[in-house]
């Protein structure tokens, strides 16, 4: 008996629908932090419990344009920020009358955290999960969030502000249809 192409296309694709949502689900309430972000993954959430994201990532058109490059996490005065993923401290003071940390990790990225106390030094050695600092009050526009920015910084390609929830694989996936061939 022949088999009918759509029938195998339906075999194999059904299962991997399924799959797939089973990975891109979203967090069941009560499961640990970052389990919605590839657990055991190289990057988890600069907070503890998941926080709400307050603003989204808007990259600008153009650098120099305004745009907000970084997600907005919400936090209380206090509360321990924790390095994203393993990497090395780059800076830890003050820009613009603000604490902050930066870090720069594996394939040229660099994740920046404020208003962050710092409880490291530049040139320190963190792993993901490490406690950096304490989350402080007066972010502009939302007085205690934590500002979470990503960007690429060459490695022969130009520096690029990046959407920092991409490092969790918490951006929804858009699947798009096949041509007809």
């Amino acid at each position: 008996m022949p088999i009918h192409p759509i029938s195998s296309v339906t075999t194999l694709v059904i299962p991997l629908f399924f799959a797939l949502a089973v990975v891109l689900a979203p967090p069941v309430a009560g499961a640990s932090p970052g389990a919605a972000a590839a657990p055991g993954g190289p990057f988890g959430w600069p907070l503890h419990p998941r926080p709400p994201v307050v603003h989204r990532f808007d990259k600008p058109a153009q650098d120099w344009l305004p745009g907000h490059r970084g997600v907005d996490l919400a936090g209380t005065p206090g509360q321990p920020v924790v390095a994203a993923g393993a990497g090395i401290v780059v800076f830890a003071g003050t820009v613009a009358d603000k604490p902050v940390v930066s870090i720069d990790h594996p394939g040229g990225l660099r994740t920046t955290y404020e208003p962050v106390l710092a409880e490291v030094a530049v040139g320190s050695r963190v792993q993901r999960g490490t406690r950096i600092g304490t989350l402080v009050a007066g972010h502009e526009g939302c007085e205690t969030c934590l500002h979470w920015g990503l960007r690429s910084e060459g490695n022969g390609r130009r520096r690029e502000y990046l959407d920092p929830l991409r490092l969790l694989h918490v951006t929804p996936l858009r699947l798009k249809p096949v041509a007809p061939q």
